[in-house]
């Protein structure tokens, strides 16, 4: 086999450069440590790098996610400490307002601080973050979450859902606290109320109030059961409890329906329901038998049904006037608790459809039917849908709708609890039995809706106490994860000081051979040897 000159030349030039290639990549990689700068260098280890970069940046993200959330965490906690004093001072005023001692002078300088706090509640209810979004609007941030209607009523106009933002890989924390978990949720403890079956024996010698929640479980699970119940007196000091199936259940009420008449704002405990019972005997009367025939109907509050007109409504200008549970079978079955649209068709004003809110474009009515009446006073117009009658004031025209609301009275937010309790602390009172006794009912309903309110917030806190302390084991988590992740690549990608310096001092040596070896190829040529 013959090699010739250029041959031998070539070959001993390509080793050269390729060692020289070699020395000068190793020299760069003595400088800064870097094994792999791109895919060719080392295809699976540049793999590996990839899925470690996309894990730190989740990381990074994660971290900037931990931040917003604890921020807003820390916005939210630090307000509703607030609205947590606020309701502690709204409290002690309602206390005090009990005072025997009190004059209507008196009850209407609480009543004065109390309108000072409530603006004060009112607007940490619509406190902003840094963000200029509000705090406790769920979802919709841009949404102020209270407003005041003009009955002096408050309303919440957000939604509840909360702004989940993930923080690692397998847990996702809410950033903010809603204001329908925060104050919406508060138990109304005044959920039942009384009346006399007969009218006519409503004459002052038996007040009896309306009666105040004071045990939830036993309300829910021995009190709705049996309600309504009457009440009948049968003696000054003795009454006898009945429930809707004509069972007596006397037993069930403190000291076994006995009381004691001369007792003032006597309390008697049924079923997890606390009333006040003041007896008044009039001069002349028999106490023996003066009380039979005062019988008393307790039962929880009927749900309150009302509807609204749709801004966007046409020219008709009709209102809904009037609501009444007109079937309360089909209402417990149909109609929907969380509020409903009544929508008239566009094409026919008389027909009607309800949906259950909120109203998406797949949504089906839950009920239909046809307007009747002939908008006269004795002969209304009327939309009966699942068992609840709508009176309207005018014909309304194709399109109208009307939001229908449902309270069920099973909640109340404090700012109406507020409201109420200053109303009554400001209607005069003096020396009227009944009116103190309607006082004292009204103060007994306060008190337990704002303590109930306090729990509320207090949850809130804990809540938020709870998501916190997530967040920093989390951001334990991720951190430790974070530095696994930085060792790890490192451990892919930088090289080995010593296994580096040893082979660069190897491809230097097999470069100056290269080099000497190309030097005696380039200096061969045949007029040497003539």
């Amino acid at each position: 086999m013959r090699i010739s000159t250029s041959q031998f030349y070539n070959t001993s030039s390509a080793n050269y450069q390729r060692n020289f290639a070699n020395s000068v990549k190793s020299q760069q990689e003595a400088s800064d440590m870097l094994r792999i700068r791109t895919a060719a260098d080392d295809p699976v280890g540049a793999a590996r790098l990839l899925q470690l970069e996309q894990q730190q940046n989740m990381l990074d993200q994660y971290s900037s996610n931990i931040v917003n959330v604890r921020n807003a965490l820390g916005s939210s906690e630090s307000t509703l400490n607030s609205i947590g004093n606020i309701l502690q001072r709204v409290n002690e005023l309602a206390v005090s307002s009990g005072n025997g001692a009190f004059t209507d002078a008196d009850r209407k300088s609480n009543a004065d601080e109390l309108a000072s706090l409530e603006d004060q509640l009112f607007s940490l209810m619509n406190s902003k973050d840094e963000n200029g979004k509000y705090l406790f609007s769920g979802s919709q941030g841009d949404t102020q979450p209270y407003v005041r209607n003009a009955d002096g009523t408050y309303s919440y106009q957000g939604d509840q859902s909360s702004l989940m933002l993930q923080v690692g890989d397998m847990l996702s924390l809410a950033a903010n606290e809603t204001g329908y978990s925060a104050f919406e949720q508060a138990l109304n403890t005044s959920r039942t109320e009384t009346t006399f079956k007969d009218a006519t024996k409503n004459d002052g010698r038996v007040t009896i109030s309306n009666g105040q929640v004071s045990g939830n479980s036993a309300f829910n699970d021995r009190f709705s059961r049996g309600e309504p119940y009457e009440i009948n007196f049968t003696s000054s000091s003795q009454l006898k409890i009945i429930d809707k199936d004509g069972n007596d259940v006397t037993m069930e009420a403190t000291q076994g329906g006995t009381f004691d008449p001369n007792g003032e704002n006597t309390s008697i405990n049924f079923r997890g329901v606390d009333l006040r019972l003041d007896i008044t005997l009039q001069a002349g009367d028999d106490p023996a038998t003066v009380l039979s025939g005062h019988t008393v109907i307790l039962g929880a509050k009927a749900d309150t049904i009302s509807g609204t007109r749709n801004p966007g409504n046409g020219s008709s200008g009709s209102q809904v006037t009037g609501t009444a549970i007109s079937d309360e079978t089909k209402y417990k079955a149909a109609f929907p608790g969380s509020g409903a649209v009544l929508k008239f068709s566009a094409t026919d004003p008389s027909k009607f459809e309800l949906y259950a809110t909120p109203v998406t474009a797949s949504s089906r009515p839950v009920a239909d039917g046809t307007l009747s009446g002939t908008g006269t006073a004795a002969d209304p117009y009327t939309a009966n849908a699942a068992g609840v009658s709508f009176t309207l004031s005018t014909a309304p025209d194709g399109g109208d709708s009307f939001a229908v609301q449902v309270d069920t009275h099973q909640t109340q937010n404090v700012l109406d609890t507020i409201s109420h309790l200053r109303k009554a602390l400001t209607t005069p009172m003096g020396s009227d039995p009944v009116a103190r006794q309607n006082f004292l009912a009204s103060l007994d309903s306060a008190m337990g809706n704002i303590s109930s309110a306090i729990n509320q917030v207090s949850g809130s806190v804990s809540s938020i106490g709870g998501r916190g302390q997530a967040l920093d084991i989390q951001a334990e988590t991720n951190e430790a994860l974070g530095t696994e992740n930085t060792k790890t690549q490192g451990s892919i990608r930088n090289s080995d000081p010593a296994e580096v310096m040893l082979r660069l001092q190897m491809q230097s040596n097999m470069l100056q051979a290269s080099l000497q070896a190309y030097a005696k190829v380039a200096s061969l040529s045949l007029t040497n040897y003539i």
